[in-house]
């Protein structure tokens, strides 16, 4: 796929993908969604991370309303479920570690966007909003899914009925994200913990994403049987191997994602 409204950059096993559309704050168009679900499940199997960030001086408003429909005409439950959940479920179930470095203003589905991710750094400037019921909606993109658990259900229900800018800072308080950082180390800040993940050990990434999210439905005994079924295969890997050498012999490991 040749991409116009996002870049992806793969180097030093990080995939780099930039919504690129900055003269509508990155608004998410039919085209771009579907842009995002390619390079996404491009970079996967590419890279070792995957960074997604913003150009221009917003992470992601949301869904572009001037993307060529009359909003009265619009079939919001059709886009949701043929547009935006490939895009949030390529996310979610890429097997790679995945980071949103939000750069600005992450509104709407661009803040669910942003969610979908397994970490999100943004810049202290940046702003989270759930603006739905400014427009006579419900949160969607996933934000029902996200926010009760990443920010527990009372702040999940005052963003959403209330629909008031939150503050990277406050987010980062709240638990809605992991981190907030000073708008002049921000790039740095997150290439730097984007090179930390994509020389580490790949396949345990993968299971601890997997362990960490079915714990919200198992009861305990299951749990403590996925995580012995998914420590055995992180004990297969050479990954594992390199570890313990390196441990024993005190240096650094080179992980090979294996």
């Amino acid at each position: 796929m040749i991409y116009e409204t996002i870049r992806l950059d793969i180097s030093d096993n990080i995939a780099k993908l930039t919504l690129n559309r900055p003269d509508v704050m990155n608004a998410l168009s039919t085209q771009m969604r579907a842009e995002i679900t390619h390079a996404v499940r491009t970079a996967q199997t590419q890279a070792r991370v995957l960074v997604m960030t913003g150009a221009g001086r917003a992470f992601c408003s949301g869904q572009d309303l001037g993307d060529g429909v009359n909003p009265a005409a619009m079939d919001l439950e059709r886009t949701l479920r043929d547009e935006y959940e490939p895009m949030l479920r390529a996310i979610f179930e890429c097997t790679i570690p995945t980071i949103a470095a939000v750069n600005g203003a992450a509104a709407g589905a661009g803040a669910n966007l942003a969610l979908a991710c397994d970490v999100v750094i943004a810049a202290e400037s940046a702003v989270f909003l759930q603006a739905f019921t400014r427009i006579g909606l419900i949160p969607d993109a996933g934000g029902t899914y996200w926010l009760p658990r990443q920010m527990g259900f009372a702040k999940a229900m005052g963003a959403a009925l209330f629909a008031e800018p939150i503050g990277a800072k406050q987010a980062s308080d709240w638990g809605m994200i992991w981190e907030a950082v000073p708008d002049d180390v921000f790039e740095t800040h997150w290439a730097a913990r984007a090179a930390k993940l994509a020389s580490g050990p790949t396949m345990a990434y993968q299971h601890v994403k997997s362990a960490l999210r079915q714990s919200f439905d198992n009861p305990l005994e299951e749990q403590l049987q996925l995580e012995a079924r998914l420590q055995g295969a992180c004990g297969e890997t050479r990954d594992f191997q390199e570890g313990v050498v390196a441990f024993l012999e005190k240096r650094p490991a080179k992980y090979e994602g294996r």
